[in-house]
This record gives C-alpha cells, structure tokens and sequence, in this order.
C-alpha cells in the first residue's frame, strides 16, 4: 500500500490517502497511524486535484551518518564500529516539488539520497525476542541535503543538515517494502550521481531500530533517515535531483537559490 498526505479545496486541513494509481482515498481527517489498520472509505479523488505533502509530521528525524563504506571513504571518514547518529530538526522537512533553497552561509550543499523508515508504532527498549521491523509502517524517500562546508567546520551535524528545506522527503509511504536489498539511486539533472543498494549498509535497517530505540523513544511517525551511498556531489541553483528507490518511487525538487532569483 502507498500512503501519501494531501491538501485538497475540501478539506480543512491536511489528510492521510491512499495512492492507487491515478487516484488518491483520504482516510478521517485524524493524523493517528492506527486507521491504517482498515482501508479508507471516502470518495477516490484524481490524484492530479491533490497536492502531495510531506508524507510524515515527525516529531523527530534521526539521521546515519557513514552507513555506505565508501561514502566514508569518499568524505576521508573511518568507519565507525557502532551506528554514527544525529538528529536533523523536522523544520527542514519539505515533499515532492519542493524547491530546496540555498542558504547564503554554505558554499557547498549536497545531495544525500537515502532509504527513509517511518516508525507506526511506539518503540522503546525493545526486547531481544521482537523484530524490530514490525514497529516500521513503511518506507519512503529522502534527500539528506547536507551543507557540507559548515559540517566540517562545526565537527557537529546540526547545523550543516537542518537548515529549512534541507529534508525533501516523499512522495508517499510505501508499506510492503523489504528494505534488506533495495536500490537507491540519485541523479542530479538526469545524470546518476550515486547508486548503491541497502544491502551495502553497514548496520541494517533491523540492527538501527534497535540501536537507536535503547538510545531514545521512538514515537509514530518518527522518521529513520538510513544513510547514503558514494557519490555526493554540490547542488547549484537551477539544478534538479531526483532520489529513486526501487519499489517506491521517485523524490522530485528543484534546487533555488534566491540571491539568484530574478
């Protein structure tokens, strides 16, 4: 099932759907994971009417750092012998079609595509017999735009990663994913600039739940962003990058920068 969020002239406010082709089936006008549990019943609208939102309000987003061995050859980073984590403020969250904005502080902002998990249930401590994936309600894709200048200027993440726009994520959740060997791939104005598979990760999808679920609560609709393969290159204003991944679909945002605008 692909899950989406939208906006539409009859609503309120934003709703839950369900993406079936060229339509889109809102669920209640509640933003509560557990009416995922029973398909939605309201009228199908054409998905043209409707605006994709970012498909998760999280109430945090928990990013990999050097997941992808060669990323972190290619950055002059050793591989860390524990999962390497921070956080990304959810203020940088944007959906598909989404401009990405170039900040005036970086001379270096680039692109990151990555496996995003979105957590469907509250996980905290989990016991050694649980599979951690059955806390998952499904996967998406995000761009972990990252100024990389200010990064490596600040030693420390935050700042380098949660400028606004700096979290494209989208278009839709996708449930029935099996995110042990899936390919990602972005391409930077058509042209592939990294292509790995998840199956390349150092620490899966299974172990990172568990991991960062003993550090702090993971709530639903918390937001994993997995870590990204080799290939990061700089975004300029005018660019378009595309993030890909096999079974979901593609993350579409053009890259602005306003001293540039006319």
């Amino acid at each position: 099932m692909k899950l989406c969020r939208i906006t539409h002239e009859s609503f309120p406010a934003t709703r839950y759907a369900a993406a079936e082709g060229t339509i889109v089936v809102p669920y209640d006008d509640r933003d509560d994971f557990g009416q995922f549990s029973a398909p939605p019943t309201a009228k199908p609208i054409a998905i043209e009417e409707v605006c994709l939102v970012t498909p998760v309000a999280p109430s945090k987003i928990v990013c990999v750092g050097r997941n992808y061995r060669e990323h972190a050859a290619e950055l002059g980073n050793k591989m860390p012998d524990e999962p390497l984590i921070f956080l990304k403020a959810p203020s940088a969250l944007i959906g598909n079609g989404d401009r990405i904005e170039l900040p005036a502080a970086s001379q270096q902002v680039e692109h990151e595509g990555e496996l995003g998990v979105v957590i469907g249930r509250r996980a905290r401590q989990l016991p050694s017999s649980e599979d951690p994936l059955t806390y998952v309600l499904g996967y998406t894709c995000v761009n972990d735009v990252t100024a990389r200048d200010l990064q490596r200027k600040d030693v420390q993440f935050t700042r380098g990663k949660s400028f606004d726009t700096f979290c494209p994520v989208g278009p839709w959740i996708v449930t029935d994913l099996d995110p042990t060997s899936v390919e990602v791939t972005t391409r930077l104005n058509g042209e592939v600039k990294q292509y790995g598979s998840t199956s390349d990760m150092a620490f899966s999808v299974s172990y990172l739940i568990r991991y960062i679920a003993a550090i702090m609560t993971l709530n639903p609709g918390d937001l994993i962003a997995t870590g990204t393969p080799a290939g990061v290159s700089r975004m300029k204003h005018g660019d378009m990058v595309e993030i890909e991944i096999a079974g979901i679909g593609i993350l579409r945002n053009p890259v602005h920068d306003p001293r540039l605008a006319g």
